[in-house]
């Protein structure tokens, strides 16, 4: 069994929190806050509404780090 286990979702950003973090929702209604890592801070800009990919652990779901 490896270390780092993750799970690839897709989620829906619903609003704005700072420049990197995100309140947003997966398809079965759960919210969490998604932030983008550092090395990302720079590759696209994002809005409320915007579809994207979130790397979550099994073990928090309260957060997630968005996949460009």
């Amino acid at each position: 069994m490896s270390g780092c286990e993750t799970i690839l979702l897709d989620a829906q950003l619903e609003a704005v929190i700072d420049n990197h973090a995100f309140r947003a929702v997966l398809g079965n209604g759960h919210r969490f806050t998604a932030y983008f890592a550092v090395r990302d801070w720079d590759k696209k800009i994002l809005e409320g509404g915007d579809f994207v990919k979130v790397e979550m652990s099994p073990y928090s779901m309260s957060t997630g780090r968005i996949i460009i």
